[in-house]
């Protein structure tokens, strides 16, 4: 290995880095706010990227589908709760929120599919129809068992993803997709080439980190998202509804994993199972800031992000056993450093 070698893994592993920080920090902020550990958050990147290669082959998306199901299941559940609590005067009104936005989208999805917009277009379009995917599966998944311990919503969890997955195989079929690059230039810098579709992942995610920070400080569901984070409990008795937080976060980590699905779909071929992989990487930043730090998991994102860049070069078919390895003295030493304590019930 040279020089020149050795600058092109870190770009690599840099930019790789930077998608998995994406991916940990909707990890860690579901799980703060929600206590889930959201093992399809791969799957959003995998639809994201897969919608937009339908999109731009004129086709319907499959998640257009689901969209309209978990509509309809939370409609449904959300109208016999109200006919249970005897407020069924309050029906009407609570079924056009529910179903308002979703079938608005999926009407708007349905219609320019096959009309083949621009790529700035159509990525709006993959970004509104993933996004809205989020808060209705907490709906109808998760809010119902919003006070379970973590180990059930980590085994609920388990089984969207394979849900998911196997949605992904009848909603996109077994072949990969590579989308068009946002931007085709490249630059010789010494013996480095840098690509614009780097440059574009760069500055998307700093755009996406100024956004989540405004957000975050500088509004009112922002400032309930991070008192639900700090303590679900006391966010809940100064009136903050958990349940408004859950589908919240649900909501920035499907849009998060609708960008990342976007910005890897150039880079490489995105398959209807690559979520799972690389949700896991994400993970496994997240766990380096045990699933609390923003920073740290960003920060680790990138360390794996050039762990697996390298292991690529010295051990390619080891790289993915190199990367998930680097787990255990993670574990071993926040085991080490962290006190044991009862899981927190609230």
């Amino acid at each position: 290995m040279d020089s020149s070698i050795a600058a092109i893994l870190t770009l690599d592993g840099l930019t790789n880095g930077i998608v998995y920080g994406l991916i940990a920090i909707a990890l860690v902020l579901v799980f703060t706010v929600t206590r889930i550990l959201f093992i399809p958050q791969g799957e959003f990147v995998a639809y994201g990227a897969l919608t937009l290669a339908m999109l731009q082959q004129g086709q319907r998306p499959g998640p257009l589908w689901l969209l309209l199901v978990l509509a309809l299941c939370a409609a449904g559940m959300q109208a016999v709760s109200l006919l249970r609590a005897g407020q069924a005067a309050l029906l009407p009104r609570a079924l056009a929120g529910t179903l308002g936005v979703p079938l608005a989208i999926a009407a708007l999805v349905w219609w320019a599919a096959p009309q083949q917009f621009a790529l700035p277009v159509q990525v709006l379009l993959t970004l509104l129809l993933i996004t809205a995917l989020g808060p209705l599966m907490y709906q109808v998944v998760y809010e119902s068992m919003a006070d379970a311990s973590v180990l059930q919503l980590l085994i609920v969890s388990v089984g969207i993803h394979l849900a998911m997955t196997g949605l992904g195989l009848v909603f996109f079929g077994a072949e990969g997709f590579r989308t068009p690059a946002f931007w085709d230039e490249r630059w010789n810098l010494a013996s480095l080439t840098l690509s614009a579709q780097t440059v574009v992942v760069v500055a998307a995610a700093a755009a996406l980190l100024v956004a989540l920070w405004f957000f975050s400080g500088r509004t009112l569901y922002g400032k309930a998202l991070r008192a639900t984070a700090v303590n679900r409990l006391g966010a809940r008795l100064m009136g903050i509804s958990t349940t408004l937080a859950g589908k919240l976060s649900f909501a920035v980590a499907a849009f998060i994993g609708a960008l990342s699905g976007v910005l890897i779909g150039p880079m490489s071929t995105i398959f209807y199972d690559s979520g799972f992989l690389i949700g896991l990487k994400g993970f496994v930043a997240a766990t380096i800031g045990a699933l609390a730090s923003f920073p740290a998991a960003a920060g680790g994102a990138l360390l794996v992000g050039l762990l697996e860049s390298f292991s690529s070069f010295w051990a390619s078919d080891f790289k993915e056993v190199i990367v998930f390895l680097a787990l255990l003295p993670i574990l071993l030493w926040r085991s080490l450093v962290t006190p044991a304590h009862d899981e927190d019930e609230e």
